[in-house]
């Protein structure tokens, strides 16, 4: 049986652990938070059908990319290069809220003003053969000058990040139906494993399976967000709804007093796997 000497050498050999690793945790940012581009600190790697285009003012309030198309098939705001809105979604938490704002001030094609759907369209760049991504990809609405020419937040909730199967709604490309030819997402691929490697984010007229005919817009975006909603953070042991170094210190002195608020996989032991599933948790961040 074990000493309570060497108890107390192997705890202090866990929490000094920890707390190297808790810390490269912390200096790295693998504690995430939602995320927003306001336009207001430049382009953050956002831009419209390749413009990248700023105006200072007249935003949902203030700074707002500005994209004005002529002659081209569609539209669409996209981001491949920012990190924070790319990578393994399932960092968000099991539920995530992704919206844009936008105003439409002319979408014109044969000089009249038409209505283009506009989707959310979250592409996986690898192993693709034949096409250049797999994506799943949600209608949010119709942008139409003639009906909603003011902002307007279009969004979608995914309930969980993890599902395999495609979610109400959501629909896949990247391979082609053989009977009805249209898009469908390739054999092996699932929901899941495309939001866990998330290359390209874009809002977008392009619907996977139309084509369209030279078309001209003019359009403002702005408060392009994704954010976790509703997940619940085991890791915020301080209770004020942000992950940090207290956090961390909280941990550790529950850790080192055996207290049930350390026992993250509630076998009633403190050891590694604890630690484990608290940067576990950690590094999924808050709602």
């Amino acid at each position: 049986m074990p000493s309570e000497h060497h108890k107390e050498n192997t705890m202090s050999k866990y929490t000094s652990s920890f707390a190297t690793i808790a810390l490269a945790f912390i200096a790295s940012g693998s504690a995430l938070a939602d995320v927003t581009t306001t336009f207001d600190a430049g382009t953050e790697g956002w831009s419209i059908s390749g413009r990248d285009t700023i105006d200072a003012t007249g935003g949902n309030d203030g700074a707002n990319m500005h994209g004005i198309l002529i002659d081209v098939f569609g539209a669409d705001t996209r981001n491949r290069t920012n990190v924070e809105f790319l990578g393994d979604y399932n960092r968000f938490g099991g539920s995530i809220e992704i919206s844009i704002d936008i105003k439409v001030n002319s979408i014109a094609f044969s000089n009249s003003e038409v209505p283009r759907e506009l989707v959310v369209d979250l592409r996986n760049f690898d192993d693709q053969t034949g096409f250049t991504w797999a994506s799943v990809w949600y209608s949010l609405g119709v942008l139409d000058s003639r009906v909603n020419n003011e902002w307007t937040t279009y969004k979608i909730i995914i309930e969980d990040t993890a599902s395999l199967d495609l979610p109400a709604g959501w629909r896949g490309s990247g391979a082609e139906d053989p009977d009805t030819f249209e898009p469908i997402l390739p054999e092996g691929r699932t929901f899941a494993s495309v939001l866990e490697q998330v290359d390209e984010i874009t809002f977008t007229t392009f619907v996977p399976g139309f084509f369209f005919g030279f078309t001209n817009f003019d359009v403002q975006v702005d408060n392009i967000t994704v954010r976790s909603i509703g997940a619940p953070c085991p890791a915020d042991l301080t209770g004020d709804g942000d992950l940090n170094f207290f956090d961390v210190s909280a941990f550790l002195s529950a850790f080192s007093a055996s207290d049930p608020s350390a026992d993250f996989t509630g076998d009633g032991s403190f050891n590694f796997f604890d630690v484990s599933a608290f940067l576990t948790a950690f590094s999924a961040g808050c709602p």
